[in-house]
């Protein structure tokens, strides 16, 4: 059937200003590749490799064949939000009600409906960068000004309070927070937590709490700005079932926040999705019900590959790496190498084998640094590892 058509495509003004998630558009080219009878190690794509839990699995298939199958309520079943409520209840230390709590088809809905409800044209949201692409993006799309933090290695990536208190204006609606953090597996510890509360004070704005990798922390405890006396209204906490229990492709994750948003969020679900669905939902009452062994374990193999990866990493020429304290990605430092992070990420995709991402995916603060993802064996890591010596030592002098 032809393709070709005598109608030019019209697109609205606000596309050209939607980016995209790249490591999306690696695998894609890594699964070509792989047609072609190229092998490919996959640390592009953020996913854990394990399988869904078996307890959650039965609790889906069991929800099929009892005929949950249909719409359900736009903010999520009532039995549902109830359970998140009280595990953010237990594990933030605040009180939250179900009607705080709205669930979507993933974590991405949470961070795009708050910024359409919130940010008006020209509204300021300071965001971390490098840090997880959609958060820019959103706020270019709905012409909001996207003002970067940058997050630096000499800080363990940690952000600056000064810098962040000197980027707030009057114009400032919404700061976005991210730990664990994608892509450096950076943590903020509970002090730089209580420092960033401080350099808010009392100022209407908004905080997005993205903790989507709350559960995969290697050192220390997490803690939420949610916590803080006189946070949990400014606050939206980002979480969901996907990092935790390895369910990325049942799409679930929720938001918590004051009930006067919450409804808000909920009909913009309404106008985009009608809910999240029903079956799914019932397998995540029994993921927050059930035993958490599973996660326990994902976690401690996660920091296990991470130790052999940065270690093998920090044993290559040009490469030097920090020991992430959460999520399951590295992010080493590759300036000694000479080569920039785009051409070094194609590089080790094309010709070595090894499927990562360039910093630059992340932000314009992400130069100089390449992300890998630790979702993968052991046995694929160390291949890797070989793989991208070889190449240093072919192609580095």
């Amino acid at each position: 059937m032809s393709t070709t058509t005598e109608f030019k495509l019209r697109l609205a003004g606000r596309m050209s200003r939607l980016g995209t998630e790249t490591a999306f558009e690696v695998l894609n080219r890594a699964r070509a590749l792989e047609k072609q009878g190229k092998e490919i190690i996959h640390l592009e794509i953020g996913e854990p490799d394990f399988d869904t839990p078996a307890n959650i699995v039965e609790a889906g298939v069991d929800a099929l064949h009892m005929g949950w199958t249909h719409y359900g309520p736009a903010a999520g079943l009532p039995d549902l939000r109830q359970e998140i409520a009280n595990y953010i209840s237990r594990t933030r230390k605040v009180p939250v009600s179900s009607q705080e709590v709205v669930v979507v088809p993933g974590g991405k809905p949470i961070i795009f409906f708050s910024i359409l409800a919130l940010i008006d044209e020209g509204d300021e949201v300071i965001y971390p960068n490098p840090g997880f692409p959609i958060y820019e993006s959103m706020i270019d799309y709905v012409g909001g000004r996207a003002v970067p933090i940058q997050l630096r290695e000499d800080r363990d990536f940690a952000l600056d309070v000064k810098e962040l208190a000197s980027l707030i204006t009057d114009r400032t609606r919404l700061i976005i927070l991210n730990s664990p953090h994608n892509p450096t597996g950076g943590v903020l510890a509970k002090q730089d937590i209580l420092e960033i509360a401080e350099a808010i004070g009392d100022r209407n704005i908004m905080i997005l709490s993205d903790e989507i990798y709350s559960r995969l922390i290697f050192e220390g405890e997490h803690f939420s700005i949610m916590s803080v006396p006189g946070f949990k209204e400014r606050t939206i906490l980002l979480d969901g079932f996907s990092k935790t229990y390895a369910m990325t492709g049942w799409r679930m994750g929720y938001g918590v926040m004051r009930p006067d948003l919450a409804a808000q969020i909920a009909r913009l679900n309404t106008n985009s999705n009608s809910c999240t669905a029903s079956f799914t939902q019932v397998a995540g009452i029994a993921a927050l019900r059930g035993d958490q062994s599973s996660v326990d374990k994902m976690s401690a193999e996660f920091k296990h590959r991470r130790d052999v990866f940065v270690a093998g990493l920090n044993k290559i020429k040009g490469f030097s790496c920090r020991i992430p304290k959460g999520a399951f990605y590295v992010f080493p430092n590759i300036t000694k190498t000479g080569w920039p992070s785009k051409k070094l990420a194609d590089a080790m995709l094309e010709q070595a084998g090894v499927a990562c991402l360039s910093g630059t995916a992340f932000g314009k603060y992400g130069e100089g640094y390449l992300r890998f993802s630790v979702a993968n064996s052991l046995e694929n890591l160390n291949t890797a590892l070989e793989k991208i010596e070889e190449w240093v030592g072919k192609n580095l002098r």
